[in-house]
């Protein structure tokens, strides 16, 4: 081999290895994991179980499985027992460019009977047992130098600085429920050791921060005596561990997979395929009329719901797309801005807390301030 033919083979070598690192670069799935509370902030305590403790525990044990998967790159908020501003541990996030923020905590009650998982996505919520996990969690804040000039006046205790975390990146709010109810799923699979209590609402501030899809895990109770007890054990750990650890990777497949099935999903899919052949954004918006329009999204979820009066708390004129394997289910459509708020106050007093209004121009969304220009 001549040195012109060596130096162009070399060369090739070369091209390919550097676009290997590219293309790896681009197919990893980036995960962070945020421990709650740490070092002086004990979070909940009841008879030696300590939230911190359990909370870093399972964060671990889930890290250490998504790191035994291909492509996943696991980025830590705190490993150890350090104590982390809440507004750090979302920046932590949006400096890795995360796909997914998991922020995993425990729960606690005055009533030790009280029991079971919650997993929580942004947003505002008048359910009052939502609003106090927030308000407990968010508390956290004035353990910190500064919090009120950081926080911009923010102040976990005031009702008005609740009720003034606004929704923020609408657009993440679909993946967030998605992730949120595989979490759940996992959780209820492990039967009668943790009753499973669904994905609800909440402003989280560590939430509020983080600019992607992100979930806060309650992974039960520590006041609860048997709760706390599988919680603070080491099988028990291991269990809800698994059950997060393997919803995040099948929220990998469906989001960022190659979109092949696996060999137990096969029935399934094809199944679900029959309502996206009917409900496609694609046929949405061909038959969407020409202009800006205003409706109020009332909820979005993985399960389809037959557009009833009854299972909409007596609203009339829902309507529903399918996209991106979730169904979102909207109340009324107006051109007129001051009538979709009154819609959306509508559907507010109906129990739709965190509802919101959504606004498209000729089929296609846009913001609310571009469609009120």
């Amino acid at each position: 081999m001549n040195f012109f033919n060596k130096t162009r083979l070399i060369f090739s070598f070369f091209l390919l290895t550097i676009s290997f690192c590219i293309y790896s670069q681009a197919n990893v799935f980036k995960v962070t994991l945020d421990a709650g509370h740490g070092d002086h902030d004990f979070g909940a305590v009841y008879s030696g179980r300590i939230e911190k403790n359990i909370a870093l525990a399972i964060v671990l044990k889930v890290g250490k499985i998504l790191e035994t998967s291909p492509n996943v790159h696991v980025i830590y908020t705190r490993k150890t027992d350090v104590f982390i501003d809440l507004v750090e541990r979302a920046n932590i996030a949006n400096r890795a460019n995360s796909n997914i923020f998991v922020s995993i905590h425990c729960n606690a009650n005055k009533n030790t009977a009280a029991d079971g998982t919650e997993t929580y996505v942004m947003g505002l919520s008048k359910v009052a047992s939502n609003l106090e996990a927030a308000k407990k969690e968010n508390s956290v804040i004035t353990l910190e130098k500064d919090y009120k000039r950081k926080y911009e006046g923010y102040d976990p205790n005031s009702p008005e600085s609740m009720t003034a975390m606004m929704l923020m990146q609408e657009e993440y709010l679909d993946n967030s429920i998605s992730l949120a109810s595989k979490i759940e799923d996992n959780f209820e699979k492990l039967g009668k050791k943790l009753r499973h209590g669904g994905v609800k609402q909440a402003p989280f501030m560590v939430l509020h921060k983080a600019y992607m899809p992100r979930v806060l895990v309650e992974t039960g109770f520590v006041s609860n005596p048997t709760e706390g007890d599988i919680l603070n054990s080491e099988e028990g750990q291991n269990d809800i561990a698994e059950a997060i650890a393997q919803a995040i990777l099948s929220y990998k497949r469906e989001y960022f997979g190659t979109g092949a099935p696996e060999i137990n999903e096969v029935k399934p899919a094809k199944d679900t395929a029959k309502p996206k052949t009917v409900e496609t954004a694609p046929k949405a918006v061909k038959e969407a009329p020409k202009g800006t329009f205003f409706k109020v999204q009332l909820i979005a979820s993985i399960k389809k719901t037959p557009l009833e009066p009854k299972n909409f708390k007596g609203l009339k004129n829902v309507t529903m797309i399918y996209e991106n394997n979730i169904y979102k289910y909207f109340y009324q459509e107006t051109s007129d801005y001051e009538t979709a708020k009154k819609y959306l106050q509508e559907a507010k007093s109906k129990g739709y807390g965190a509802s919101f209004l959504v606004a498209t121009k000729n089929g296609e969304k846009i913001s609310i301030q571009d469609a009120i220009k």
